[in-house]
């Protein structure tokens, strides 16, 4: 009795650990050129239909794919209205908010969550009258009042309203001094970290990254932090000098060893690491996953998603 006893405990840890926490759907993956596939990752809860959207490069786009893909359910128009709940913007960067922007007119009232110098973006260069309209609350007169401007601050928590989420962001360095930032989604008592582009410390001169990596190592090494969201522009065969605030497969891995060691742990066996933001500028995509690949000394689970289609994560 109490080896059945002992065995229904492991497998119901073993279920639990391994439950489902996070939907995630992307509209686009690439950093630049397909206009139609630029960065814009929904992040919802399972069998919910309460989507924040992380960047917006590509909307319209992407929900038609999803769509077509059964990873969402309803129309374009019933999706963007009332499923997009709000956006996160990383920094003011065209491939991570023009989808935002092309589509306000038929979009639905809802939030932006970014820092304060990426809403000034937002507020000084785009939602203006030279460039667009002023679809949101703030700036430029006339005022549309369609999109609230919910500033976020670096290190403490804010609810995402109408969605079940609480989000932190991060600074991050994307060519120093310009700013990105990351943000750290929670569902309950579980995280997902979603990073805008960004270089490596060594190269941008900086601290950001290892900022980041000190605040959410306790998080992973609690086993409440699975997957990460980062952007690898272009392969290892880049110039340092040429890589204009982003990472490179062996930069990348740089980077992870400063978070394990962090951790205290040999490896990171068992994270994901979803890759964004690749360059699609000729065979660049395959040439980074083959060279993520072949080099995985710290076992991590490296996920290359494809616009439209679902995935679930713990």
């Amino acid at each position: 009795m109490k080896k059945i006893l002992l065995s229904f405990v492991a497998l119901f840890v073993c279920i639990s650990s391994q439950a489902q926490h996070f939907d995630l759907i992307p509209l686009g993956i690439y950093g630049g050129e397909q206009e139609d596939n630029l960065s814009a990752y929904l992040v919802g809860a399972p069998k919910d239909t309460a989507f924040l959207c992380l960047d917006a490069g590509t909307i319209n786009t992407g929900i038609r794919k999803a769509i077509q893909l059964k990873s969402l359910h309803g129309t374009e128009e019933t999706i963007l209205h009332n499923q997009i709940k709000g956006y996160f913007i990383s920094h003011g960067h065209l491939d991570h908010l023009s989808g935002l922007i092309i589509n306000s007119p038929a979009d639905s009232k809802k939030n932006i969550f970014a820092l304060a110098p990426v809403l000034q973006i937002l507020q000084n260069h785009y939602f203006i009258n030279d460039t667009w309209i002023n679809f949101a609350d703030q700036g430029q007169k006339p005022i549309l009042g369609k999109y609230h401007y919910s500033e976020l601050q670096e290190g403490i928590e804010l609810a995402a309203q109408n969605t079940p989420f609480f989000l932190t962001a991060y600074e991050l360095s994307h060519v120093n001094p310009y700013k990105s930032s990351a943000v750290l989604v929670r569902y309950h008592d579980h995280y997902l970290l979603y990073l805008g582009d960004t270089g490596a410390d060594r190269v941008e001169k900086a601290d950001r990254l290892d900022n980041l990596w000190k605040n959410i190592a306790p998080l992973i090494k609690k086993g409440q932090l699975n997957t990460i969201l980062i952007e690898v522009s272009f392969p290892n065969s880049q110039a340092e000098n040429l890589l204009f605030g982003h990472l490179t497969p062996n930069l990348l891995l740089e980077e992870l060893n400063k978070l394990k060691d962090k951790i205290g742990q040999n490896d990171l066996k068992g994270l994901n690491i979803v890759v964004t933001h690749r360059k699609p500028t000729r065979d660049n995509p395959e040439i980074i996953k083959k060279e993520l690949l072949k080099n995985n000394p710290l076992k991590v689970n490296y996920i290359f998603p494809e616009q439209g289609k679902k995935i679930s994560l713990p």
